[in-house]
């Protein structure tokens, strides 16, 4: 269950430092403080927000479960055999709640659930990118971000620079996508600030479950083929024949 509960508890950390930000910014440029120059910042400033964030997350909760704090990243070591099936359903449901937690207090600091920091495409991102577009992306972002992190963690030798790898490079995936569609390649960060906006927010939300979800299976995929798969891959060995015995 500690594993579950730091699942949680990150993620939900994480929502807080990344949406928050994303939330606090677009708030201040809708009320018209300096629009122009915080808008021109948004993107490096949340994209800071959520990889320093997971830096911390992962120190503070990797030593326990692994600190994924993401369905993405759950899914690719599922199917790269480091994570199992149990375990995989149990992250998924603690990820998904942690990022509902995460939302709930975002919108309690705010006072509203008018802006979460929700996910969105077309009107509702600033390149007014349409549907495909926004789905290629994701995904793509997704397998740099995914891969990134099964080659880091698979090694000993990284394991005291890995949070700092993972963060900083969760923070180069958002800097490209920001200006698309807010950065997902999570879709537990997705999930809270969606379900608790509603409206286009929800209507979109699947999107950036389907988009980083598939990123991962890629990643997985490509990981295993530089890397060798894991044993459940393997062709189980044909069953013996038995001697025929004279009667």
């Amino acid at each position: 269950m500690k594993k579950y509960f730091s699942e949680f508890l990150g993620t939900a950390m994480l929502v807080v430092f990344g949406c928050g930000t994303a939330s606090a910014v677009s708030n201040v440029i809708t009320l018209g403080y300096d629009g122009t120059s915080l808008y021109m910042l948004t993107g490096v400033l949340v994209s800071l927000a959520f990889g320093l964030g997971l830096v911390a997350v992962a120190y503070a909760f990797g030593h326990i479960s692994g600190a994924h704090v993401n369905p993405a990243v759950s899914l690719a070591m599922l199917l790269n055999g480091r994570l199992s099936l149990i375990d995989f359903i149990g992250y998924i449901a603690s990820q998904f709640l942690g990022g509902l937690a995460g939302a709930g207090l975002i919108s309690l600091m705010l006072g509203s659930t008018e802006n979460l920091g929700a996910n969105g495409y077309e009107v509702n991102s600033m390149l007014v990118s349409n549907l495909w577009q926004s789905l290629t992306v994701e995904i793509i972002l997704t397998f740099i971000f995914v891969l990134v992190v099964l080659t880091v963690t698979a090694r000993k030798e990284n394991s005291s620079n890995a949070g700092a790898i993972i963060g900083f490079t969760l923070a180069a995936v958002h800097m490209v996508g920001i200006p698309f569609t807010g950065t997902s390649v999570n879709p537990a960060r997705s999930f809270g600030p969606a379900l608790l906006q509603g409206g286009e927010a929800l209507e979109q939300l699947w999107l950036f479950i389907v988009g980083p979800l598939a990123g991962a299976v890629l990643a997985a995929m490509v990981y295993m083929l530089f890397n060798g798969f894991p044993k459940y891959f393997e062709k189980a060995p044909a069953a013996p024949e038995k001697e025929e015995t004279d009667e």
